[in-house]
Protein backbone atom coordinates (compact mmCIF):
# COMPACT_ATOMS: atom_id res chain seq x y z
CA UNK A 1 0.00 0.00 0.00
CA UNK A 2 1.80 3.88 -0.92
CA UNK A 3 2.17 5.48 1.96
CA UNK A 4 3.07 9.73 2.97
CA UNK A 5 6.68 10.37 4.08
CA UNK A 6 5.10 10.48 7.56
CA UNK A 7 3.34 7.60 7.66
CA UNK A 8 6.97 5.73 6.33
CA UNK A 9 8.71 7.25 9.45
CA UNK A 10 5.93 6.05 11.87
CA UNK A 11 5.94 2.36 10.36
CA UNK A 12 9.73 2.37 10.36
CA UNK A 13 9.94 3.12 14.20
CA UNK A 14 7.04 1.06 15.17
CA UNK A 15 8.90 -1.92 13.26
CA UNK A 16 5.59 -2.44 10.80
CA UNK A 17 5.61 -2.36 7.27
CA UNK A 18 2.77 0.06 6.95
CA UNK A 19 0.76 2.03 9.06
CA UNK A 20 -2.86 3.67 8.45
CA UNK A 21 -4.22 7.34 9.14
CA UNK A 22 -6.32 7.07 12.11
CA UNK A 23 -4.55 4.28 14.05
CA UNK A 24 -2.75 3.92 17.61
CA UNK A 25 0.90 3.20 17.31
CA UNK A 26 3.84 3.08 19.83
CA UNK A 27 7.00 4.34 18.03
CA UNK A 28 10.92 4.42 19.25
CA UNK A 29 12.48 7.69 19.73
CA UNK A 30 15.17 8.49 17.96
CA UNK A 31 15.58 12.41 20.07
CA UNK A 32 13.92 14.48 22.96
CA UNK A 33 14.52 17.53 24.46
CA UNK A 34 13.21 19.92 26.98
CA UNK A 35 13.78 22.94 27.93
CA UNK A 36 13.76 25.82 31.07
CA UNK A 37 9.97 26.22 30.73
CA UNK A 38 8.95 22.63 30.29
CA UNK A 39 11.89 20.63 31.61
CA UNK A 40 11.39 20.96 35.36
CA UNK A 41 7.76 19.81 35.52
CA UNK A 42 9.11 16.50 32.64
CA UNK A 43 12.13 15.85 35.22
CA UNK A 44 9.87 15.54 38.70
CA UNK A 45 7.09 12.82 36.05
CA UNK A 46 10.59 11.32 35.31
CA UNK A 47 11.69 10.73 39.09
CA UNK A 48 7.57 9.90 39.49
CA UNK A 49 7.71 7.47 37.53
CA UNK A 50 10.48 5.67 38.77
CA UNK A 51 13.29 6.70 36.20
CA UNK A 52 16.61 6.32 37.54
CA UNK A 53 18.45 6.49 34.11
CA UNK A 54 17.52 8.03 30.79
CA UNK A 55 16.72 5.84 27.87
CA UNK A 56 20.12 6.86 26.23
CA UNK A 57 21.82 10.02 27.24
CA UNK A 58 22.95 10.14 24.03
CA UNK A 59 19.76 10.91 22.54
CA UNK A 60 18.32 13.78 25.15
CA UNK A 61 19.17 17.39 25.57
CA UNK A 62 18.44 19.98 27.76
CA UNK A 63 17.92 23.08 26.54
CA UNK A 64 17.50 26.41 28.83
CA UNK A 65 16.42 29.07 26.02
CA UNK A 66 13.23 30.72 26.95
CA UNK A 67 14.52 33.25 30.20
CA UNK A 68 18.26 32.59 29.60
CA UNK A 69 20.86 34.48 30.61
CA UNK A 70 18.36 34.21 33.83
CA UNK A 71 16.09 37.15 34.23
CA UNK A 72 15.30 36.57 37.30
CA UNK A 73 15.34 34.22 40.43
CA UNK A 74 12.46 31.38 39.88
CA UNK A 75 14.17 31.43 36.39
CA UNK A 76 17.77 31.03 37.59
CA UNK A 77 15.68 28.04 40.11
CA UNK A 78 14.69 26.54 36.83
CA UNK A 79 17.99 26.56 35.34
CA UNK A 80 19.42 24.53 38.26
CA UNK A 81 17.44 22.26 38.31
CA UNK A 82 18.15 21.37 34.29
CA UNK A 83 21.41 21.52 34.96
CA UNK A 84 21.88 19.00 38.00
CA UNK A 85 19.67 16.77 36.17
CA UNK A 86 21.62 17.14 33.26
CA UNK A 87 25.13 16.48 35.18
CA UNK A 88 23.12 13.39 37.22
CA UNK A 89 22.01 11.34 34.11
CA UNK A 90 25.85 12.30 32.39
CA UNK A 91 23.69 14.14 29.37
CA UNK A 92 26.78 15.44 26.72
CA UNK A 93 23.63 17.97 25.02
CA UNK A 94 23.26 20.27 28.15
CA UNK A 95 23.87 23.75 26.36
CA UNK A 96 23.89 26.66 29.24
CA UNK A 97 24.87 30.60 28.34
CA UNK A 98 27.97 30.49 25.96
CA UNK A 99 27.04 27.27 24.47
CA UNK A 100 23.39 27.88 24.32
CA UNK A 101 21.21 28.44 20.90
CA UNK A 102 17.67 28.69 20.72
CA UNK A 103 16.86 25.15 20.40
CA UNK A 104 15.31 24.31 17.26
CA UNK A 105 18.25 26.63 15.65
CA UNK A 106 20.64 24.82 17.55
CA UNK A 107 19.49 21.23 17.25
CA UNK A 108 19.69 20.87 13.67
CA UNK A 109 23.19 22.53 13.81
CA UNK A 110 24.15 20.77 15.68
CA UNK A 111 23.26 16.87 14.15
CA UNK A 112 21.31 16.09 16.83
CA UNK A 113 18.25 15.75 14.72
CA UNK A 114 18.14 14.46 11.36
CA UNK A 115 16.33 13.41 8.27
CA UNK A 116 13.83 10.23 8.72
CA UNK A 117 13.90 10.48 12.82
CA UNK A 118 11.24 10.42 15.33
CA UNK A 119 11.55 13.43 17.48
CA UNK A 120 10.11 14.89 19.98
CA UNK A 121 10.38 17.70 22.57
CA UNK A 122 8.49 19.59 25.17
CA UNK A 123 7.90 22.67 22.79
CA UNK A 124 5.47 23.31 20.19
CA UNK A 125 7.67 24.62 18.05
CA UNK A 126 9.55 20.78 17.72
CA UNK A 127 7.73 20.68 14.17
CA UNK A 128 10.95 22.66 13.17
CA UNK A 129 12.79 19.52 12.42
CA UNK A 130 10.35 18.44 9.72
CA UNK A 131 12.35 20.88 7.01
CA UNK A 132 14.93 17.93 7.58
CA UNK A 133 12.33 15.11 6.54
CA UNK A 134 11.67 14.27 9.91
CA UNK A 135 8.23 13.61 11.95
CA UNK A 136 9.13 16.21 14.67
CA UNK A 137 6.13 17.30 17.13
CA UNK A 138 5.81 19.22 20.42
CA UNK A 139 4.35 17.22 23.00
CA UNK A 140 3.71 17.91 26.89
CA UNK A 141 6.07 18.01 29.37
CA UNK A 142 4.39 14.40 31.35
CA UNK A 143 4.71 12.66 27.84
CA UNK A 144 8.30 13.49 27.71
CA UNK A 145 8.94 12.78 30.86
CA UNK A 146 7.17 9.39 30.55
CA UNK A 147 9.47 9.25 27.08
CA UNK A 148 12.62 9.82 28.98
CA UNK A 149 12.16 6.82 31.13
CA UNK A 150 10.66 4.07 27.96
CA UNK A 151 12.38 5.93 24.52
CA UNK A 152 9.09 5.53 23.05
CA UNK A 153 5.76 7.23 22.59
CA UNK A 154 2.70 6.98 21.28
CA UNK A 155 0.61 8.26 17.90
CA UNK A 156 -2.48 8.63 16.42
CA UNK A 157 -1.39 8.39 12.79
CA UNK A 158 -2.08 11.39 10.85
CA UNK A 159 -3.73 12.71 7.73
CA UNK A 160 -2.00 14.29 5.22
CA UNK A 161 -2.18 17.15 3.37
CA UNK A 162 -0.06 17.98 0.72
CA UNK A 163 0.90 21.70 -0.62
CA UNK A 164 2.16 22.45 -3.73
CA UNK A 165 4.00 25.93 -4.67
CA UNK A 166 4.76 27.21 -8.06
CA UNK A 167 5.48 30.37 -10.07
CA UNK A 168 7.76 33.43 -9.71
CA UNK A 169 6.81 35.50 -6.70
CA UNK A 170 8.14 38.88 -6.17
CA UNK A 171 12.03 40.00 -4.87
CA UNK A 172 12.34 40.01 -1.46
CA UNK A 173 9.40 37.10 -0.81
CA UNK A 174 10.77 33.86 0.93
CA UNK A 175 9.87 30.82 3.71
CA UNK A 176 8.20 33.32 5.91
CA UNK A 177 5.97 34.61 3.22
CA UNK A 178 4.91 31.10 1.89
CA UNK A 179 3.78 29.89 5.16
CA UNK A 180 1.98 32.89 6.38
CA UNK A 181 0.68 33.03 2.77
CA UNK A 182 -0.73 29.26 3.94
CA UNK A 183 -1.95 29.69 7.08
CA UNK A 184 -4.22 32.96 5.86
CA UNK A 185 -5.62 30.11 3.30
CA UNK A 186 -6.39 27.58 5.36
CA UNK A 187 -6.87 29.33 8.96
CA UNK A 188 -4.87 28.76 12.66
CA UNK A 189 -7.21 25.17 12.55
CA UNK A 190 -6.64 24.60 8.96
CA UNK A 191 -4.52 21.73 9.64
CA UNK A 192 -5.47 19.92 12.78
CA UNK A 193 -3.84 17.58 13.58
CA UNK A 194 -2.83 16.64 10.41
CA UNK A 195 0.75 16.44 8.77
CA UNK A 196 1.12 19.36 6.54
CA UNK A 197 3.58 17.88 3.61
CA UNK A 198 5.19 21.34 2.17
CA UNK A 199 6.59 20.90 -2.20
CA UNK A 200 6.70 22.09 -5.47
CA UNK A 201 9.37 23.55 -7.28
CA UNK A 202 9.24 26.54 -5.13
CA UNK A 203 10.21 24.59 -1.96
CA UNK A 204 12.80 22.92 -4.06
CA UNK A 205 14.50 26.19 -4.48
CA UNK A 206 14.39 27.21 -0.78
CA UNK A 207 17.72 26.91 1.38
CA UNK A 208 17.48 25.10 4.87
CA UNK A 209 16.76 28.39 6.75
CA UNK A 210 13.43 28.96 4.55
CA UNK A 211 12.73 25.24 5.13
CA UNK A 212 13.02 25.49 8.82
CA UNK A 213 10.72 28.42 8.74
CA UNK A 214 7.87 26.76 6.91
CA UNK A 215 7.83 23.87 9.16
CA UNK A 216 8.26 25.71 12.17
CA UNK A 217 5.24 27.22 11.47
CA UNK A 218 2.95 24.02 10.98
CA UNK A 219 1.76 24.21 14.20
CA UNK A 220 0.21 27.74 13.84
CA UNK A 221 -1.68 25.81 11.35
CA UNK A 222 -3.20 23.05 13.76
CA UNK A 223 -0.58 20.38 12.66
CA UNK A 224 1.20 17.71 14.04
CA UNK A 225 3.92 18.01 12.05
CA UNK A 226 4.89 20.23 8.99
CA UNK A 227 8.01 18.21 6.65
CA UNK A 228 9.70 18.82 3.68
CA UNK A 229 10.82 15.61 1.59
CA UNK A 230 14.43 15.29 1.47
CA UNK A 231 16.86 16.23 -1.02
CA UNK A 232 19.89 17.56 -2.54
CA UNK A 233 19.95 20.65 0.02
CA UNK A 234 18.84 18.50 2.43
CA UNK A 235 22.02 16.38 2.04
CA UNK A 236 24.28 19.42 1.65
CA UNK A 237 23.18 20.55 5.37
CA UNK A 238 23.33 17.76 7.02
CA UNK A 239 26.75 15.47 5.34
CA UNK A 240 29.42 16.67 7.90
CA UNK A 241 26.94 17.74 10.91
CA UNK A 242 24.94 14.28 11.29
CA UNK A 243 26.38 12.39 14.74
CA UNK A 244 24.82 9.49 13.83
CA UNK A 245 23.17 7.90 10.88
CA UNK A 246 20.17 8.97 8.75
CA UNK A 247 17.64 7.90 6.23
CA UNK A 248 15.87 9.83 3.48
CA UNK A 249 12.43 9.01 3.19
CA UNK A 250 10.26 10.24 0.18
CA UNK A 251 6.02 10.09 -0.15
CA UNK A 252 5.11 7.22 -2.57
CA UNK A 253 3.79 8.69 -5.89
CA UNK A 254 0.36 7.54 -5.44
CA UNK A 255 0.02 8.07 -1.59
CA UNK A 256 -3.05 9.24 -0.47
CA UNK A 257 -3.74 12.58 1.11
CA UNK A 258 -6.73 14.19 2.95
CA UNK A 259 -5.93 17.02 0.68
CA UNK A 260 -3.85 18.68 -2.14
CA UNK A 261 -3.29 22.04 -2.36
CA UNK A 262 -2.10 23.52 -5.64
CA UNK A 263 -1.05 27.57 -5.73
CA UNK A 264 0.54 29.41 -8.38
CA UNK A 265 2.15 32.51 -5.79
CA UNK A 266 3.46 34.55 -9.17
CA UNK A 267 3.35 37.98 -7.86
CA UNK A 268 3.10 37.69 -4.21
CA UNK A 269 4.57 40.25 -2.31
CA UNK A 270 5.73 39.65 1.15
CA UNK A 271 3.34 38.73 4.09
CA UNK A 272 2.11 40.21 7.20
CA UNK A 273 0.05 38.58 9.82
CA UNK A 274 -2.01 41.21 11.56
CA UNK A 275 -3.13 41.21 14.97
CA UNK A 276 -4.36 38.77 16.81
CA UNK A 277 -3.95 35.77 14.89
CA UNK A 278 -1.58 34.22 12.11
CA UNK A 279 -4.13 33.21 10.01
CA UNK A 280 -5.03 37.39 9.82
CA UNK A 281 -2.68 37.70 7.21
CA UNK A 282 -2.19 40.57 4.13
CA UNK A 283 -0.14 41.65 1.87
CA UNK A 284 2.94 44.05 2.86
CA UNK A 285 1.69 47.02 0.81
CA UNK A 286 -1.98 47.26 2.55
CA UNK A 287 -0.09 47.81 5.75
CA UNK A 288 2.01 51.01 4.93
CA UNK A 289 0.54 53.62 7.31
CA UNK A 290 0.94 51.20 10.39
CA UNK A 291 3.72 53.04 12.56
CA UNK A 292 5.86 50.57 14.86
CA UNK A 293 7.55 51.51 17.78
CA UNK A 294 9.65 47.99 17.78
CA UNK A 295 10.76 45.63 15.28
CA UNK A 296 12.54 42.21 16.41
CA UNK A 297 14.67 40.43 14.20
CA UNK A 298 15.44 36.58 15.41
CA UNK A 299 13.46 33.13 17.48
CA UNK A 300 12.93 29.70 16.27
CA UNK A 301 11.49 30.94 13.32
CA UNK A 302 14.16 33.63 11.69
CA UNK A 303 17.11 33.61 13.77
CA UNK A 304 19.56 31.84 11.22
CA UNK A 305 22.57 33.49 9.56
CA UNK A 306 20.42 33.71 6.20
CA UNK A 307 18.18 35.66 8.33
CA UNK A 308 20.45 38.31 9.56
CA UNK A 309 22.21 38.30 6.20
CA UNK A 310 19.16 39.57 4.58
CA UNK A 311 18.37 42.33 7.97
CA UNK A 312 21.78 43.71 7.29
CA UNK A 313 21.63 44.25 3.65
CA UNK A 314 18.40 46.29 4.36
CA UNK A 315 20.48 48.28 7.31
CA UNK A 316 23.52 48.78 5.89
CA UNK A 317 24.48 52.37 6.17
CA UNK A 318 20.90 53.08 7.23
CA UNK A 319 19.60 54.11 10.55
CA UNK A 320 17.06 52.74 12.94
CA UNK A 321 13.76 55.08 13.15
CA UNK A 322 14.65 57.41 16.27
CA UNK A 323 11.20 56.03 17.79
CA UNK A 324 11.67 52.67 17.08
CA UNK A 325 13.69 50.02 19.31
CA UNK A 326 15.11 47.53 16.82
CA UNK A 327 16.31 44.18 18.68
CA UNK A 328 18.13 40.98 16.69
CA UNK A 329 18.89 38.44 18.60
CA UNK A 330 21.53 35.12 16.59
CA UNK A 331 19.78 31.87 17.05
CA UNK A 332 22.63 30.32 18.65
CA UNK A 333 26.56 31.08 19.30
CA UNK A 334 27.40 29.46 15.75
CA UNK A 335 25.14 32.23 13.81
CA UNK A 336 26.68 34.89 16.28
CA UNK A 337 30.66 33.84 15.30
CA UNK A 338 29.24 33.73 11.67
CA UNK A 339 27.24 37.10 11.80
CA UNK A 340 30.39 38.56 13.46
CA UNK A 341 32.82 37.04 10.92
CA UNK A 342 31.12 38.82 8.59
CA UNK A 343 30.76 41.79 9.55
CA UNK A 344 26.61 41.52 10.33
CA UNK A 345 26.69 42.78 14.06
CA UNK A 346 28.80 45.98 13.14
CA UNK A 347 26.42 46.58 10.62
CA UNK A 348 23.61 46.24 13.11
CA UNK A 349 24.97 48.53 15.84
CA UNK A 350 25.61 51.16 13.40
CA UNK A 351 22.43 50.63 12.94
CA UNK A 352 21.52 51.30 16.29
CA UNK A 353 19.96 48.07 16.56
CA UNK A 354 20.66 46.44 19.78
CA UNK A 355 21.91 43.07 19.59
CA UNK A 356 21.69 40.28 22.40
CA UNK A 357 22.80 36.61 22.78
CA UNK A 358 20.92 33.76 21.59
CA UNK A 359 17.99 33.65 23.63
CA UNK A 360 13.77 33.34 22.77
CA UNK A 361 13.10 36.09 25.62
CA UNK A 362 10.82 38.63 23.57
CA UNK A 363 9.23 35.66 21.52
CA UNK A 364 6.96 34.93 24.47
CA UNK A 365 7.07 38.22 26.39
CA UNK A 366 10.01 36.83 28.45
CA UNK A 367 12.14 39.84 28.56
CA UNK A 368 14.00 41.73 26.36
CA UNK A 369 11.53 43.61 24.50
CA UNK A 370 8.69 44.05 26.89
CA UNK A 371 5.49 45.68 24.99
CA UNK A 372 3.65 48.28 26.73
CA UNK A 373 -0.13 49.73 26.48
CA UNK A 374 -0.63 50.98 22.79
CA UNK A 375 2.75 49.63 21.24
CA UNK A 376 2.83 48.04 18.34
CA UNK A 377 5.91 45.38 17.26
CA UNK A 378 6.83 43.97 14.05
CA UNK A 379 8.35 40.37 14.51
CA UNK A 380 9.95 37.94 13.04
CA UNK A 381 8.56 35.76 15.36
CA UNK A 382 5.84 33.24 15.08
CA UNK A 383 2.86 33.84 17.56
CA UNK A 384 0.83 36.78 17.56
CA UNK A 385 -2.10 36.70 20.13
CA UNK A 386 -3.37 38.82 22.83
CA UNK A 387 -0.84 40.10 25.19
CA UNK A 388 2.10 37.43 23.82
CA UNK A 389 4.98 40.16 23.68
CA UNK A 390 3.21 41.76 26.80
CA UNK A 391 0.75 44.22 27.87
CA UNK A 392 -2.88 42.99 26.47
CA UNK A 393 -3.38 46.03 24.44
CA UNK A 394 0.12 46.04 22.61
CA UNK A 395 -0.05 44.79 18.77
CA UNK A 396 2.23 42.44 16.88
CA UNK A 397 2.52 41.68 13.91
CA UNK A 398 4.31 38.97 12.40
CA UNK A 399 7.05 39.39 9.12
CA UNK A 400 9.82 38.01 7.70
CA UNK A 401 13.69 39.64 8.36
CA UNK A 402 13.38 41.63 5.39
CA UNK A 403 10.05 43.55 6.36
CA UNK A 404 10.71 44.09 10.19
CA UNK A 405 14.30 45.14 9.09
CA UNK A 406 12.71 47.58 6.42
CA UNK A 407 10.12 48.91 9.23
CA UNK A 408 12.66 49.13 11.65
CA UNK A 409 14.14 52.19 9.07
CA UNK A 410 10.72 53.72 7.74
CA UNK A 411 9.11 53.60 11.47
CA UNK A 412 6.03 51.66 9.94
CA UNK A 413 5.52 48.58 8.01
CA UNK A 414 7.57 48.94 4.93
CA UNK A 415 7.80 46.98 1.81
CA UNK A 416 11.74 46.06 1.80
CA UNK A 417 11.51 47.69 -1.35
CA UNK A 418 10.54 50.90 0.03
CA UNK A 419 14.29 50.92 1.41
CA UNK A 420 16.93 48.95 -0.63
CA UNK A 421 14.96 48.16 -3.58
CA UNK A 422 15.14 45.40 -5.67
Amino acid sequence: MPMTISEKILAARCGRPQVNPGELVEVRLDFAFANDITAPLAIRVFREAGGERVFDPERVAMIPDHFVPNKDIPSAMQTREMREFALAQGLPHYFEVGRMGIEHVLLPEQGLVLPGDVIIGADSHTCTYGALGAFATGVGSTDLGAALVTGTTWFRVPESIRFLYHGEPEAWVGGKDLILYTIGRIGVDGARYKAMEFAGPLIERLPMSDRFTISNMAVEAGAKVGIIAPDEVTDAYVRGRARRGYTFYRSDADAIYEAVHTWDLSGLEPQVACPHRPDNVRGVSELREVRIDQSVIGSCTNGRLEDLRTAAEILRGRKVAPHVRCIIIPGSPEVFRHALAEGLIQIFVEAEAAVSTPTCGPCLGGYMGILAAGERAVSTTNRNFVGRMGHVASEVYLASPAVAAASAVCGRIAHPGDVAGR
